[in-house]
């Protein structure tokens, strides 16, 4: 009889590993010596405690695998082995070594088994050996209390901050996009903050899409998948920034599917940035974009004047130094691009009074962002594109918004959607609405025909390329 554990029964410890012994043969028969190999042969035997077998795993995402895909197994070949038995169990131990040989009892060899907390995860140490390899650094400066909310971007950071303090999982995934700095980054760093700050014991991995892919290729290489996918599937929150750089690498796409799936169907949070919105992320397999879609899709809209003008005052103020208003309202006029652009100015102008110690005025201003005011004044709008695009078609702008599809107004109303894609930074979507509240799906649709045009048509593509150029001039 098995002692030492508290586990009372009339079968003896060596008869119950006899009986393992013959429970793993069957299972590798009948599951393959793969599925054995990865899977099964974690299980070590513990005991047997009130008619219920106790089997013990390393970690707790091979627990619930094995929970997901041969408990009813495991069940059945036991209680044919021994009828008295009338359930199996199996613990999460850290010192499980994973080898078949049965494993004495908790007691006679000095050591405890794992203890799993009240939310089933075991405090076994495996994912904070591996979290600060994985984990990117998050920057202190982006916090919700730093991010200054417009309406432009006021779903997004609503959205952001109930995912952080929930408890639960409102929606799943939280996809959040737009252009480059435009503060998706700020957010998602500011949810990590936030949850470690309420919740530390809760578990979350943040990093890059490319590093992400880089962690996949390396097990790949390594042979090591398995820990891959425990490290990334055990977790309370994953959040990927930039997940366009995953588009056309089936490999890549193909285990951050099931790793999301995964997750979802354990009810954990995931969050997705990205620059476009699921539906247009190109390279991307339909099963991806559908399952990304499956959430909540909050787009950050182009900041505003008055979210710019917000902005600067913040970051004016934390800087310490004594920026006019004038001057503010003049880069926030000026600067439209995106945040980052708007930030860097404001430090070169403060940098410029620290240093040469002349005050900022909009003279000063003007000399040290000569450069970038240039590139911002060359920008070019949807607005002035459909200008000159009418202009030389010979038609009306209102043309542009209207419903009329004679191919004499729907090829230049493409050819001004194609030029948008190309030379602004505005979203499918955005500029879907500029041509009379479209999808975006037509202005998909645009691009692609106005490309084959230009390659089948030598003279169409010269008439194109003097477009961009009178544009971009």
């Amino acid at each position: 009889m098995a002692t030492g554990t508290g586990m009372a029964s009339q079968v003896s410890m060596s008869e119950l590993q006899s009986q393992w012994a013959r429970v793993r043969g069957r299972l590798r028969s009948e599951f393959g010596d793969a599925a054995y190999r990865n899977w099964l042969k974690k299980l070590t035997l513990v005991g047997l405690r009130d008619a219920e077998i106790h089997l013990a795993v390393p970690t707790r995402f091979v627990r619930d695998w094995i929970g997901s895909n041969y408990a009813d197994r495991l069940h059945a070949l036991w209680s044919a082995e021994n009828p008295t038995i009338r359930g199996v169990e199996v613990i999460v131990d850290s010192t499980s070594s994973g080898e078949p040989e049965a494993r004495p009892a908790a007691k006679e060899t000095g050591q405890a088994s794992q203890p799993v907390a009240a939310n089933g995860r075991s405090d076994a140490g495996t994912m904070d050996s591996f979290k600060g390899n994985l984990h990117a650094a998050l920057d202190p400066r982006f916090t919700f209390e730093d991010f200054i909310v417009g309406k432009s971007n006021e779903l997004a950071y609503a959205a952001a901050y109930r995912v952080a303090d929930s408890k639960s999982v409102p929606f799943n995934p939280l996809f959040l996009y737009g252009g480059v700095g435009l503060g998706k980054t700020h957010l998602m760093h500011a949810i990590a903050w936030h949850i470690r700050k309420k919740n530390p014991e809760r578990r979350v991995i943040y990093l890059s899409a490319e590093k992400f892919m880089y962690q996949f290729v390396r097990a790949l290489r390594d042979k090591n998948t398995m820990v891959f996918k425990e490290q990334f599937r055990s977790v309370d929150v994953l959040m990927i920034d930039d997940v366009q750089f995953i588009s056309g690498k089936d490999s890549t796409q193909e285990e951050f599917f099931h790793t999301f799936n995964a997750l979802v169907d354990q009810n954990r949070q995931v969050v997705i940035s990205a620059d476009k919105s699921p539906s247009d992320l190109e390279g991307m397999e339909e099963r991806m974009k559908s399952r990304l879609g499956w959430g909540l899709v909050a787009d950050i809209h182009p900041t505003t004047y008055e979210l710019r003008l917000g902005i600067l005052q913040s970051k004016a103020e934390k800087i310490s130094h004594d920026i006019p208003v004038k001057v503010l309202e003049f880069l926030a006029h000026k600067i439209t691009s995106n945040v980052r652009e708007l930030e860097g100015a404001l430090n070169r102008i403060a940098a410029h009074v620290t240093l040469v110690g002349r005050p900022a005025t909009l003279e000063t201003t003007q000399e040290v962002l000569h450069d970038l005011l240039r590139a911002n004044d060359r920008r070019v709008t949807i607005e002035e594109i459909q200008k000159r695009v009418a202009e030389h078609f010979n038609i009306k702008v209102s043309d542009m918004h209207s419903a009329r599809r004679s191919r004499a107004v729907a090829r230049p109303r493409q050819v001004a959607m194609y030029l948008a894609k190309q030379l602004t930074p505005r979203s499918l979507p955005e500029i879907g609405r500029k041509f009379g509240g479209r999808d975006h799906t037509t202005v998909m649709h645009a691009v692609r025909k106005v490309e084959e045009l230009r390659a089948a048509d030598a003279s169409f593509a010269e008439d194109i390329e003097l477009l961009r150029r009178m544009l971009e001039g």
